[in-house]
């Protein structure tokens, strides 16, 4: 690389200068003080682990944004986290060990090989909370009303949550028995909604006349409060495990809307993100002016199975620099005190008292600042001496 292009940076990799990063870190200390007023403990995680233990219980997908590398002690394969979900349920089953519920939360930076969509970082910092130890609805509920707490904690506007189940889809395809590779295309063409492709999968690969009307109406099920009634019409003589999922959607939207009742609520039946690892609810927030989910989660039971102790485990998490960048918050910095570069001892009190107020209080070293030099310091006031006595004045 030429001197002249040492500036550049990889794409999708981006450095935070001082306005975004006070930003960033704003937010990040708040929803952190959030998680941890609803009992969540903060956890930190290696950015940098072996291979078979970072990708336990993990999609394809996560495997694929994975960077890897050869560890020059051990000769192993290691990863740069992606994700941070499976390091907490490691946390939660092997190091923890606890025998209740178990509340955590993370905020830290993750690395993807590529970017997840248009205009995301392949850096984003991640900020998530996870509870494991319980299998009810109610765990649910909290998982996603802490969720909505967080993103009006950011100040995002005009947000709408997604409700899906996964356990509707894995049971339909069980009961019809497809083989793994035609399974496969059929998930892939449900994620892309490509519902001509969809019902030509089906007629050749469902031989069972009511299990294929079931799925083909599945892929179709989103909207607003009317779709569980339909899937309970649709799906009335489908297997037990498709009506027990629909009992647990049903208790968990009736608990959400009795916690936020001002929460525009949808639903996304053939919403399958995550799907390789997701075992019941799953969940997402939208906003009208971005494209992907400003925050997702959803029940991942016995993921910390290979830890040792398989524990129910519902989360979600979000990137912090999608949050910074569409909250309606004003950040703006408060102006700032400069002050002279004096050993006086009566100054030196001063400032420390100014500071121990909260006020910020830059040295003016050499003494050369002018009121060009204040205003790139952020300063709109100056530490004058005046009948002895050093007093703040406006510049």
């Amino acid at each position: 690389m030429s001197t002249a292009n040492r500036w550049l940076l990889p794409d999708g990799v981006e450095e935070i200068l001082p306005e975004e990063a006070r930003k960033l870190e704003t937010l990040r200390r708040e929803i952190l003080d959030l998680y941890r007023g609803w009992g969540y403990e903060l956890v930190i995680t290696p950015l940098i682990e072996f291979l078979d233990s970072l990708l336990v219980g993990s999609s394809r997908e996560l495997d694929l944004h994975t960077f890897k590398l050869i560890d020059q002690l051990s000769g192993k394969l290691m990863g740069v986290r992606a994700d941070m979900t499976p390091q907490a349920a490691r946390i939660d089953a092997h190091r923890l060990n606890r025998t209740g519920p178990v509340r955590l939360c993370y905020a830290d930076s993750v690395l993807h090989t590529l970017p997840r969509g248009m205009q995301t970082s392949r850096a984003p910092i991640r900020v998530g909370a996870e509870f494991y130890g319980h299998a009810g609805a109610a765990c649910d509920i909290e998982v996603i009303c802490l969720m909505w707490a967080m993103l009006r904690q950011a100040a995002l506007e005009n947000v709408h949550l997604v409700l899906g189940h996964v356990g509707i889809y894995r049971a339909l395809v069980a009961a019809a028995e497809m083989d793994s590779g035609a399974e496969e295309t059929l998930f892939d063409a449900v994620q892309r909604k490509d519902y001509g492709e969809v019902d030509q999968l089906l007629a050749a690969g469902v031989d069972d006349d009511r299990l294929r009307a079931m799925l083909a109406r599945l892929v179709r099920l989103s909207g607003g409060k009317e779709v569980p009634g339909q899937a309970r019409d649709a799906f009335a003589e489908a297997p037990p495990a498709v009506h027990a999922a629909l009992d647990e959607l049903a208790a968990i939207e009736s608990g959400v809307r009795q916690r936020i009742p001002e929460a525009p609520l949808s639903f996304d039946l053939c919403e399958l993100r995550g799907y390789q690892y997701h075992t019941g609810i799953v969940f997402a927030a939208y906003i009208p002016s971005y494209g992907r989910a400003v925050a997702k989660g959803g029940r991942y039971d016995n993921i910390g199975a290979v830890f040792g102790r398989a524990r129910p485990a519902t989360g979600f998490d979000s990137d912090l620099k999608t949050l910074a960048r569409f909250t309606t918050r004003d950040f703006r910095r408060a102006g700032g005190i400069l002050a002279p570069d004096s050993d006086c001892e009566a100054l030196g009190d001063k400032v420390a008292a100014l500071r121990a107020s909260g006020e910020i209080v830059i040295t003016d070293v050499g003494g050369s600042a002018d009121e060009a030099t204040a205003r790139e310091l952020h300063c709109d006031r100056r530490l004058l001496r005046r009948s002895g006595a050093w007093v703040v004045q406006a510049i």
